[in-house]
């Protein structure tokens, strides 16, 4: 994988402009940043600090979407997140006009598009980097203020784009309009049997697979076991995937190193890398994950 490096990193205090729930326990938050709004590109992502003491230390969220003016400059991020504790519970209290910390763009943007199809594995709320990825990989819409960041400039672009998402309950299915209207096509799989495929998304790349149906590329993101099982999955088919980490973060820019999480390296040792820093991305077959 050839990531994109990062832009230079910049905290400023911005406005909340929309904070709404999309999903059950599911939010999108509107930050008005035109200047990271500007040079961020798929993979990267912000730490965000709220107001309140559940807030002291940032949290990390992957760049969703870039919001545009009627002339197609950017002015603001998206951010979809999911509230599971104290923090995000603070997050989704914000209202149009409060304030919040943010610092970034943080992490190694995605890399060339693939020369064909690529599909998308995303879990719980993995999902949240795919939808700028596939719109840049497809070439709808520009992300970054450098003309190298562009895929075409790279080479290539995406033949086409499938988001294989997988969630506890259809109503905490996330985004997909937003997908479907970018020309996304979304297979759903959940565990209670809701709706779409009853069980595991990564049953679903299966099935694709014994269709025939073999993508030029994976990209997954979501819990450990999910990324676990769709590492052994792609490499017993010979597939190239990468995968975006979700590891704990304090700091965001290295210094805590309580991300890490461990790389195979070129001699085939094992040492521990900071996803905050050198990746998030990391190509699956390099990913160590444990035996249980």
């Amino acid at each position: 994988m050839e990531a994109v490096a990062p832009a230079c990193v910049a905290q400023r205090t911005v406005s909340v402009l929309v904070n709404e729930e999309i999903a059950r326990e599911t939010y999108r938050i509107r930050l008005a940043d035109p200047d990271m709004a500007r040079v961020i590109i798929p993979g990267q992502f912000l730490m965000i600090r709220g107001r309140g003491a559940e807030t002291l230390l940032g949290r990390p969220f992957a760049i969703y979407d870039v919001a545009r003016d009627a002339a197609g400059t950017p002015y603001a991020l998206d951010v979809v997140y999911q509230v599971v504790g104290r923090g995000t519970a603070a997050l989704a209290s914000h209202r149009p006009g409060d304030q919040v910390t943010v610092w970034g763009p943080l992490g190694n943007g995605f890399g060339p598009a693939p020369d064909g199809p690529v599909v998308f594995v995303g879990g719980g709320i993995g999902q949240t980097p795919f939808l700028a990825l596939g719109k840049w990989w497809l070439g709808r819409e520009s992300f970054g203020d450098s003309q190298l960041h562009e895929p075409a400039h790279m080479g290539r672009y995406a033949t086409s784009a499938t988001l294989l998402y997988g969630v506890r309950t259809a109503a905490m299915a996330a985004g997909v309009p937003d997908f479907e209207r970018a020309g996304i096509p979304v297979e759903l799989a959940t565990d209670d049997g809701s709706k779409g495929h009853h069980g595991f998304v990564t049953q679903l790349l299966e099935q694709r697979l014994a269709r025939g149906d073999r993508p030029a590329k994976v990209i997954g993101c979501g819990p450990p076991p999910m990324l676990a099982a769709l590492s052994r999955l792609v490499e017993r088919h010979g597939l190239d995937c990468d995968l975006s980490l979700e590891n704990h973060m304090a700091c965001g820019f290295g210094a805590c190193f309580s991300c890490v999480a461990p790389i195979r390296q070129a001699d085939g040792s094992t040492d521990l890398r900071r996803v905050c820093v050198e990746g998030p991305i990391f190509p699956a077959s390099t990913v160590v994950w444990s035996a249980h």
